[in-house]
């Protein structure tokens, strides 16, 4: 469980380092040929959820290997299965309407979460 515990974390945490870096880097010119719906998001938005993306991913990958407090793990697993749903819901509610990603970021959080609570 251990092996499978950091190789999902670690795939899953390097998505969400670039996701975010992108959104609190780029400006909205540079991000719209990649998420079409940063027209219609404040800017302070996206930057936020970028924030958000970059604080998780630390969070997959911080807590278990210091040992301080690894429930912090399951913690952002759990805020990531939230946020992609909230994505869906965005990208349903557009234009683009392309969710194949985020079901697939769903599926692979819910089983790091299956293997955060049978391994921390």
């Amino acid at each position: 469980m251990t092996i499978a515990y950091w190789t999902v974390a670690g795939l899953l945490a390097l998505f969400y380092l670039y996701a975010g870096a992108v959104k609190v880097a780029r400006s909205r010119d540079r991000l719209r040929p990649m998420m079409a719906w940063v027209d219609r998001t404040p800017l302070s938005a996206v930057r936020a959820l970028g924030t958000v993306e970059l604080l998780g991913a630390s969070g997959l990958i911080l807590p278990p290997l210091t040992g301080i407090a690894p429930w912090l793990a399951l913690a952002a697993a759990i805020g990531f299965v939230l946020l992609q749903a909230g994505a869906v819901a965005v990208h349903l509610t557009g234009e683009d309407r392309q969710i194949t990603l985020n079901v697939g970021l769903i599926a692979s959080t819910a089983v790091l979460i299956w293997l955060a609570t049978t391994w921390l």
